[in-house]
């Protein structure tokens, strides 16, 4: 197998995810919570056999002690995958810091942001290295 190809193999769930989400996205088009896109995206992910977590807690933790402090992570696909969901205009700066935060706290490896946008579905794809911690957006190939 050629570099490109098993380079958009390693990433194929991203593509799977997105497919998915698009079909959310045909059914109920722009204008709906985000938590309803929620909530339809859940279902179908695991209609597919995936495990989804939604509305996750995230504590925050200072050294051992856990603060009364904590985020949710909108779902969590097979305990390796954060999906952060949108239903705004556009993303910008702000969203993608908050998925990549929820990233390095987890210390989880993929993350996605989903936009269920008036022009369209949109999403961003990244992976962050175990090793570096550097967060890295995906593209396939």
């Amino acid at each position: 197998m050629d570099l490109i190809a098993e380079h958009n193999q390693q990433y194929e769930f991203f593509r799977e995810i997105a497919g998915l989400a698009m079909k959310v996205h045909n059914k109920y088009h722009y204008g709906l919570l985000e938590s309803a896109y929620e909530a339809a995206l859940r279902y179908l992910l695991e209609q597919n056999g995936h495990e989804v977590e939604r509305q996750v807690f995230l504590p925050i933790y200072w050294d051992d002690v856990e603060l009364d402090q904590t985020y949710r992570m909108d779902l969590v696909i097979d305990g390796n995958i954060i999906v952060e969901l949108k239903a705004i205009a556009h993303i910008d700066t702000p969203h993608r810091r908050q998925l990549w935060s929820y990233m390095n706290l987890t210390h989880l490896p993929f993350g996605m942001l989903i936009n269920f946008s008036p022009d369209g579905l949109y999403s961003e794809w990244y992976h962050r290295d175990s090793k570096t911690g550097i967060i890295d957006k995906v593209k396939l190939l």
